[in-house]
């Protein structure tokens, strides 16, 4: 009787040891599949790795995607919303800001913009380009026959209430399928391309902060850090003998 008792005893325990292997395996197997969904993790088994790091982290767009932007924009949108589009590229405005431009801020005449920074930024005046100029003459031209064309708002939609953020927004992410982009595009990018593409000229760092009014220059140094025309010619000249056994 006691071997009997013993032996169910082992079998029993068997079969809970195993029941909480098989719980742990499972459990296991579960949090790797939602690893892989939060970190984008491969996955394992000859399945298809995809690697969309790019799509998901870079926030800013290249001239030439800016110009397929703007191009796609032409064939369907209407003309205040490609001179948004340059505006906010030129100026690095955010989309509140370029639906809160008044035409009081434009002087034709001056050529110049009054930029209205939000997050208590740092507001000032801008100078208008001669491409600007012509594409505001023609827009303010269009904008006398609209519906609520006395409004104090430069940008209006088509039924003459200010242009929203919500409309900017999906008029520049429709802009960016239209133009084939593999991104998912959305007006902040058009404020990162401006501090990028400013401190790809060799903008001073100061400068490039005061033109986008930021408070705390931390926030200019993301575009300067990441400026790759830093690095050019970087190993052309070696200053010394050791740094040129490395490279020949």
């Amino acid at each position: 009787e006691l071997a009997h008792d013993t032996a169910r005893a082992r079998s029993k325990l068997k079969r809970i040891t195993t029941l909480f292997q098989n719980k742990k395996a499972v459990k296991f197997n579960n949090d790797l599949t939602q690893a892989r969904k939060t970190k984008n993790m491969p996955a394992i088994k000859g399945k298809t790795m995809t690697n969309n790091a790019d799509i998901k982290k870079r926030n800013f767009l290249t001239q030439n995607e800016i110009e397929s932007l703007l191009k796609a924009a032409d064939t369907v949108l209407m003309l205040h919303v490609i001179i948004a589009d340059v505006t906010v590229f030129i100026h690095g405005l955010r989309a509140s800001e370029i639906c809160r431009l008044r035409i009081s801020d434009i002087d034709l005449a001056a050529r110049c913009v009054y930029i209205h920074r939000l997050k208590k930024g740092f507001s000032t005046t801008h100078p208008l380009l001669d491409k600007e100029i012509y594409a505001l003459k023609r827009w303010l031209a269009i904008r006398s026959s609209w519906p609520q064309a006395a409004s104090e708002w430069l940008f209006l939609s088509r039924k003459g209430n200010p242009l929203s953020r919500q409309q900017f927004y999906q008029i520049i992410a429709s802009s960016g399928g239209l133009a084939g982009l593999p991104l998912e595009i959305h007006p902040h990018m058009l404020r990162h391309s401006c501090g990028f593409a400013l401190a790809n000229m060799g903008i001073d760092t100061r400068l490039i902060q005061d033109y986008l009014g930021h408070r705390n220059i931390r926030h200019t140094v993301w575009y300067t850090a990441s400026n790759a025309g830093r690095f050019y010619g970087i190993w052309d000249n070696p200053r010394d003998k050791q740094r040129s056994s490395l490279i020949q």
